[in-house]
């Protein structure tokens, strides 16, 4: 079977993408649009949806890349190195503002930082043999974990979690369910992690607390990233981590049902046929999500299995009204800016977090208070952006927008070479 790229898909990948980049990257923390903050606890707003939507659509994306459905040892080696790959690449991202290099400060140590990150970047990223992916991906991986727990006060409250750690670990087991099971075995791993998800976090009382609950900080996910992630999980939580060790369970079938859905779509039927099949699916899983939702709540943070029905139905929802207008009805005019996005995303993920630290650590003279400095980023926001508007939400999202334009021009220039970073 031939490889076929899903134009939709990758049309699909870029909207996510971007939609990341705009709510990771506001001009003004502080004054942002409700819609592009995520819930403060149970409850789904758009930006909620870009996580389960880029699991969802790596899931899609794992049979048609590998449509032989072929296994043997050098591909489970080849999954397993792309697992490294992406959980390295999403670590770094952690230990960035954190490495140190023989007391430099200032410019000298961002120099050092950005060398250090071209040379990660490339030893994860580049094309070379499979047995030096190998030696690379373990060794950075080993340095990582030395640097957390080797007592080091600047590395000893890095995070080990996160997005990319996170998609990594789906893509490895999803990997592995497609080549090795049949999709009715693939259907009863998602139910009974979805459920036995359920029955943990609401049965299971919670040592030293008390009784099951889904309150924040004290439900059974926070307990066990507080015994088996101290020290080293988001700086905003603190005793807990949002992609979590126990959370990480549910966010598989998000994997699984785009798995489900990437199989669909190989099938030899009409495509108006896989069209209107995922459109039912994706509305009967949103019915779904939403009842299930009445007993155990929709929830980003604790990643509960309503959420995973709720968000994959509206992501094959919005798979199947792309794969008809672009795939089907052949209608392309206007997609290829996110097209542009949705085949180099890793070069996003990877880089769009680190700019902004590394313009923090530039310093200026604020022209405002004498004496005073300002980081370059605040600098080119509160000078050359928000002045051009009164209403400061308003200016935090065009902050946002405006490093969106500049990624697209970027990504385009990629696109016209033909450059694509993968892992």
């Amino acid at each position: 079977m031939v490889k076929e790229r899903l134009i939709s898909l990758d049309v699909f990948r870029g909207l996510t993408i971007l939609l990341m980049t705009i709510v990771n990257n506001p001009g003004d923390w502080g004054h942002v649009f409700p819609p592009l903050l995520h819930s403060e606890w149970h409850g789904c707003t758009p930006t909620d949806l870009v996580f389960p939507f880029f699991v969802f659509i790596m899931g899609v994306a794992v049979p048609l890349a590998m449509p032989d459905k072929f296994y043997d040892g050098t591909t489970f080696n080849k999954i397993l190195v792309r697992s490294l790959r992406m959980v390295c690449l999403g670590i770094f991202f952690n230990f960035f503002g954190k490495i140190q290099l023989f007391g430099l400060e200032g410019i000298p140590l961002l120099i050092g930082r950005l060398a250090i990150t071209i040379g990660v970047g490339y030893a994860l990223m580049g094309n070379f043999s499979s047995k030096i992916k190998n030696i690379l991906a373990f060794s950075i991986l080993i340095i990582y974990l030395f640097l957390a727990y080797s007592g080091i006060e600047a590395y000893s409250s890095v995070r080990l979690p996160g997005v990319l750690q996170r998609i990594a670990i789906v893509y490895f087991v999803v990997s592995l369910l497609y080549l090795k099971t049949s999709q009715k075995t693939q259907i009863i791993t998602g139910i009974v992690l979805l459920l036995g998800y359920w029955a943990i976090m609401t049965l299971i009382p919670v040592p030293g607390i008390g009784d099951a609950n889904l309150d924040k900080g004290t439900n059974l996910a926070s307990w066990l990233d507080s015994v088996l992630l101290k020290g080293h999980m988001y700086r905003g939580t603190v005793t807990w981590d949002p992609e979590g060790i126990l959370s990480t369970l549910p966010s598989i079938v998000n994997g699984i049902i785009g798995l489900l859905i990437g199989q669909l779509l190989q099938q030899n039927s009409p495509k108006t046929k896989k069209a209107q099949k995922m459109a039912i699916a994706g509305v009967a899983l949103i019915i779904a999500g939403l009842l299930w939702n009445i007993v155990f709540p929709i929830n980003k943070s604790l990643w509960t299995s309503s959420y995973v029905l709720y968000t994959t139905g509206l992501a094959t929802t919005f798979l199947a009204i792309l794969y008809y207008i672009i795939d089907i009805a052949d209608y392309k005019k206007g997609f290829k800016p996110f097209l542009i996005w949705g085949v180099n995303p890793m070069i996003v993920f990877f880089t769009s977090q680190i700019i902004p630290q590394a313009l923090v650590m530039i310093e200026l003279q604020n022209p405002h208070k004498t004496g005073e400095k300002i980081n370059l980023l605040n600098y080119l926001y509160s000078f050359w952006i928000a002045p051009f508007f009164s209403n400061p939400m308003t200016a935090s999202l065009a902050g946002a927008l405006v490093y969106v334009c500049i990624w697209t021009f970027i990504l385009w220039i990629f696109y016209r070479n033909k450059l694509i970073f993968k892992v």
